[in-house]
Parts: C-alpha cells; structure tokens; sequence
C-alpha cells in the first residue's frame, strides 16, 4: 500500500480528490499538507483563517501540517521551504504526494519535478476531466462549499460569501471555469461525504487585496476576500 500525503487547499476540488483517493484501497492517506501565509495565519490564497482549517482537518479525520510561508515570497525562497518540506515528508516514508489540480500543464510539471529530486511520486486524481462534470459531481455527492475568493477581473464583492449550486455554476461569466481552475475563485469546503460532521462558521468582513505585477507588462492583480469565523 502507498503512504499518501494530500496537499490539502481546503477548497472543493482538493475535497473531491480527496474523496475519490480514499475510495481506492491501494492507497493510505495520512496526512494533509497545508501553506500557510505565517503574516497573516492564513491559508494561502484562499485566507481561510487556521483554525477553521484544523477543524477541517479533525472533521475528515486526517491529521495535517503546516507549511508556512512569508507574506509574499520570492520563487527562491518559495522553492527553498517547499524543498526543505518535501524533504522532511520523504524522510517520514512518504511514497505519494497527490494534488487536485485538473489541466494546468505548468504547475503539474513543477510540482512533478519537485517531486522527481526527493523521489516521491505526484497523483492527480482529478486531471484532465471535465471541470462542469467534475463540480456537478462534487454538489451531486452532497458536498457543499462557499466562495472565500474570487478575482476582481471577474466579479464583484457580492460574489465572495456564496454557498456554491448548480444555478451560480452555470451562471458564471462564459470566461471562468467552472471550477475556477485559472484561479478564477476559491472555496471552502464545509460539508459533505468526506466529513463527520458539518463545519459551523459565520460570514465575516469582505475585503480587497492588490497583487504586485509580476512583470512590467502585467497589470496588478486585485481579488476580493470574504473572512469566515468559525462557530465550533
């Protein structure tokens, strides 16, 4: 049997991937993996507060560590601590590192070849499926999950704060995924076959972020965030 790590985003597709590895029995999952931005005690991108992450984590049943990073860190430092964790991971006897990304070429070679200099191998349960199949499935099963953030190129504040169906699904702007694989929107996973019980949170302040361009040509990249205060 393989020892699983998941790189857990506490979003909808790491929910469904994670659901469907532990269908299989050739597989043993045993710990989730989380970066954290240390600045704000968030997740990253999604900035989910910590808390509501490890009752996540204790409602699937999983334990889960913490890789934390600087508030925006350069590709150099981000490589170094990811390094230095992936390394730690495979002194532990992990086999398997498994991800919920779906089609973006770019970032599974990279990971990949993180991967490929300790000797661990990548799982993509979700890869190359269809994205409006693949959330029709996720809301069929009984998951539910609620927008945390969503890029202001494509909505507006109201959109952050909305609990996920098939009507917002497919009254999404014709340029976004589906399941916001370009990084369109982000979730939070709150209920569904993979937890033991429901997650209870109130929704808190909604706030803009800017993002520095990465280049010259790139214009600043601005998304909106919805906080979620946990009520467990």
């Amino acid at each position: 049997m393989n020892k699983i790590y998941f790189n857990w985003s506490s979003g909808k597709d790491s929910a469904l991937a994670l659901y469907e590895l532990l269908q299989d029995e050739s597989y043993l999952v045993e710990k989730l993996v989380t970066t954290i931005n240390s600045h704000f005690n968030r997740v990253s991108m999604h900035g989910l507060r910590v808390e509501l992450l490890k009752t996540q984590a204790e409602a699937i049943g999983i334990s889960i560590d913490y890789i934390e990073l600087p508030e925006q860190p350069n590709m150099d430092d981000y490589n170094t601590i990811m390094n230095t964790a992936v390394n730690q991971l495979k002194a532990e006897n992990y086999t398997h590192a498994a991800f919920g990304d779906i089609f973006l070429e770019d970032l599974k070679f990279y990971r990949e070849m993180q991967l490929l200099e300790v000797g661990i191998q990548g799982i993509f349960p979700l890869w190359k499926r269809n994205t409006k199949k693949l959330i029709t499935e996720f809301l069929e099963l009984g998951f539910k999950a609620i927008v945390v953030c969503a890029d202001a190129k494509y909505f507006t504040e109201d959109f952050v704060g909305t609990v996920l169906t098939l009507d917002v699904i497919n009254n999404l702007p014709k340029d976004v995924d589906p399941c916001g694989e370009n990084g369109e929107f982000h979730t939070f996973c709150f209920d569904g076959p993979l937890f033991k019980s429901s997650i209870l949170f109130e929704i808190g302040e909604k706030t803009y972020r800017e993002y520095p361009a990465p280049n010259k040509e790139s214009k600043p990249a601005g998304f909106w965030y919805c906080d979620l205060v946990s009520k467990n």
